[in-house]
């Protein structure tokens, strides 16, 4: 039962959203029955997500069936070390994310509150559904909800440029999952018999090495959460929603939803040792490396802060395509770590541009000379989640990329190794033009009156950019969660 309780405990919360916001309104200026009720149900659900992680790390399974649909095709969940991981990552950060909305929509006396921070906590419980879940029906299953959830937030503001939004992001992700995913999903079915997750795989000794491309080309493309080239373009589409919205979409619960299920998928469906000896994946990292190299340098032309940032996630999430496809024990580490070290970072980074936003009203990067003058706490957090997202020690995304470069030179790929090395150095050309100009230019005569975005805002950026630091100095807990993986893969 402790597996359901952290994917109800959202679905509670979206309840009790619409119930207090009917009881008290929808003010812009805040609700603090509503408000207090969301921050509420966010730390209970991380606190039972927590009491998953010893009987993980001692070996056990938990599972919970909810219902048997046909042979072989069940509703269920069982958490394992990976999707106990990304649970974390999603309930810890709706924490801080739901305090900072709070502050960031009081701050911007935005409309429809409520139906906001309804959404967002469904959106959580869908995420959680995908990371427990035991089969590809389950994980289809939540994916698909997911998507539906979150599209009334980034179609939020009503407007045509978000009406514009929303149809390319429902059009491309209903449309990819509905025909590749789910073909993806009966092709394993057909071939194995089976869509349980199981560790080592289930199609070895059962298809041609064709038949494995192709499936795989079926689940990688489908899943275009994951936003992989060339259905990438919903993603930097959505950054007209509000910037809470972007930090959902980026680090808590929805491209973490794609690529968590590229990398499950090839872990538990086709297996590490399939893909390596079969070299089944050989394309797929070719793919993930263009799309690294390619996104990496259309940021570097987004003079809008949030559209660069976009395309920075697009390149970062294909570093754990990467990892995933180069099938070998150090790669999927360094993709499983650098979840968690890609949410922490970016979460920070659009925490910032949102509160830039909100506290000095500017969104173009051409606009920001001298702002760490006046904005400092911010502008502290932006240089530490940007280096972190470059790599640079001692912060947490270097520990994930170190583990990714062991993993291209245990897959005789070296070439690899130079792409993780020339997007770090493109990462630093999208990302410190921007501390550049906030610390090193001369704040204009007009922006005298600017000053720092509510606490509400400020207070969850600086926990995160703390949490960059402590991802470095404590990788111990994360690996050892993570190694009974690389036990089970190798089998």
């Amino acid at each position: 039962m402790n597996v359901i309780i952290p994917i109800l405990l959202p679905l509670l919360a979206a309840l009790l959203i619409q119930v207090s916001g009917r009881l008290v309104g929808d003010d812009p200026k805040g609700n603090n029955l509503r408000d207090g009720l969301h921050t509420l149900m966010a730390v209970i659900t991380f606190f039972f997500v927590t009491q998953l992680v010893p009987d993980v790390m001692s070996g056990e399974r938990p599972s919970f069936l909810l219902s048997t649909l046909f042979p072989g095709g069940t509703i269920e969940w069982t958490v394992e070390p990976l999707g106990l991981l990304f649970a974390l990552v999603a309930s810890g950060l709706w924490i801080v994310t739901s305090v900072y909305g709070f502050g960031y929509m009081r701050g911007h006396e935005e409309q429809h509150q409520t139906r906001f921070f309804t959404c967002f906590a469904l959106a959580i419980s869908f995420a959680i559904g995908v990371a427990f879940s035991a089969n590809l029906l389950t994980l289809f299953a939540f994916y698909e909800a997911l998507t539906f959830s979150t599209f009334p937030l980034v179609t939020h503001y009503q407007n045509a440029e978000a009406k514009r939004a929303g149809r390319i992001y429902i059009g491309i992700l209903v449309t990819t999952s509905v025909c590749l995913l789910l073909s993806g999903v009966a092709g394993v079915y057909f071939v194995s018999g089976t869509l349980e997750f199981t560790p080592g795989g289930v199609l070895a000794g059962k298809a041609e090495s064709g038949t494995i491309m192709l499936l795989l080309a079926l689940f990688a493309f489908g899943t275009a959460k994951a936003a992989l080239f060339p259905f990438h373009k919903w993603l930097p589409n959505a950054m007209v929603a509000p910037t809470p919205v972007s930090a959902l979409l980026h680090a808590v619960a929805v491209v973490k939803a794609g690529v968590f299920t590229i990398l499950k998928v090839i872990i538990y469906i086709f297996g590490l040792d399939l893909l390596s000896e079969t070299n089944g994946s050989d394309w797929l990292m070719a793919v993930a490396a263009f799309t690294i190299l390619f996104s990496s340098v259309v940021a570097l032309f987004k003079d809008n802060l949030k559209a660069r940032l976009a395309y920075s996630t697009i390149s970062q999430l294909s570093y754990i395509v990467l990892g995933a496809a180069m099938a070998n024990p150090a790669a999927a580490l360094g993709a499983a770590m650098h979840i968690v070290m890609h949410a922490v970072g970016k979460i920070t980074l659009f925490f910032c541009a949102g509160a830039i936003f909100v506290g000095a009203h500017k969104k173009y990067i051409s606009q920001m000379d001298g702002l760490a003058h006046k904005m400092p706490w911010t502008m502290a957090a932006f240089t530490v989640a940007s280096f972190s997202i470059i790599g640079v020690p001692p912060l947490g995304g270097m520990w994930s990329k170190w583990f990714l470069g062991q993993g291209a030179l245990e897959a005789e790929a070296p070439i690899y190794m130079v792409v993780l090395m020339i997007s770090s150095l493109l990462s630093i050309g999208y990302l410190m033009p921007v501390v550049a100009r906030a610390y090193f230019r001369t704040p204009a005569e007009k922006d005298a009156h600017l000053h720092e975005a509510p606490l509400l805002c400020v207070i969850p950026l600086c926990i995160t950019a703390v949490g960059c630091v402590l991802l470095f100095l404590f990788p111990t807990p994360l690996r050892d969660l993570l190694l009974p993986i690389l036990g089970e893969v190798t089998r």
